[in-house]
């Protein structure tokens, strides 16, 4: 069987189905050995797992996620590669192929009938103009999942892992870092694609915690209050809590709970840890609404 982890081998499967890329889904196939190498060793897949891959492409990876895993669903958005996935994988009979949107797709569904409802690996490349909505969709949904390990654009992997106080920390860093434990597995660059993409890329290995390292009273409010804080980053905290549309705090309402908070009134909310958020959205949440 041929392997398509070479540029030769994935030209020869393009050309074959006459295959055009589309921007709209944001397609890169990877053809660098050593990276899908570092992938399969932080995915940490055995013959026990499940394994959920997002935008399987020509099947490139898949190929080896099926020789690693127990099962594995590959789920693709455009239908043009179906056939394309159906040939590179015939060999395999551990595999499912499901042409979906994965934002569209019921995955608990898909969890409860691929592995009995226990935790799944994701791992998927995913096209970088949704990297953000499907993972935070995958954790907020509450789906069983075990990790993911996604290729993802360099500065959003960046922002995932960034500890509070820097450039690259916000909403994202606090969002991912409530659902899971980030560690950039490695970087990789344009030409480990095909065709280049324009920037540079990274693996991130995001490991699910079964509880969230901080506890909170109200999930929705903590994310609001994140999300406010960093929608105009230049403004303090207490202006970014007073102004937003769907906070409904006075302004005494928040400096007071800033000030029981213990930090200093004119503080911005990336200086924050997740610690702190949780327990101003408790301290604001037995405040009185208005």
């Amino acid at each position: 069987m041929a392997y398509l982890i070479n540029p030769q081998n994935t030209i020869a499967v393009l050309q074959k189905f006459n295959f055009h890329f589309q921007k709209k889904y944001g397609q890169n196939f990877l053809i660098d050995l050593h990276v899908l190498d570092k992938i399969i060793r932080a995915a940490d897949i055995g013959p026990d797992d499940c394994v959920l891959e997002i935008g399987p492409g020509i099947g490139t990876m898949t190929q080896y996620l099926c020789e690693h895993a127990g099962r594995v669903a590959a789920v693709e958005i455009d239908k043009n590669l179906i056939p394309v996935l159906q040939e590179t994988l015939a060999e395999y009979h551990n595999i499912e192929i499901i042409n979906e949107d994965i934002l569209k797709l019921d995955i608990t569904a898909l969890v409860q009938r691929e592995n009995g409802g226990r935790p799944v690996k994701v791992v998927a490349n995913l096209p970088y103009y949704i990297t953000t909505p499907i993972i935070m969709g995958l954790f907020e949904s509450h789906v069983p999942i075990d990790s993911i390990t996604v290729m993802v654009q360099k500065e959003v992997a960046d922002r995932m892992q960034a500890a509070p106080g820097g450039k690259d920390y916000g909403a994202l860093s606090l969002a991912v870092q409530y659902y899971a434990k980030p560690q950039i597995v490695a970087n990789v660059p344009p030409n480990c694609f095909m065709p280049r993409p324009t920037v540079a890329s990274s693996v991130i290995r995001l490991e699910r915690y079964e509880q969230p390292p901080v506890a909170v009273e109200d999930e929705k409010l903590l994310f609001a209050i994140i999300r406010a804080s960093f929608n105009q980053r230049r403004k303090t905290l207490a202006n970014g809590l007073t102004n937003a549309a769907d906070l409904h705090y006075t302004k005494e309402q928040v400096q007071g709970a800033i000030g029981e908070l213990g930090v200093s009134a004119d503080i911005r909310g990336e200086k924050l840890s997740l610690l702190q958020f949780a327990q101003l959205s408790d301290i604001l949440k037995g405040r009185v609404s208005e």
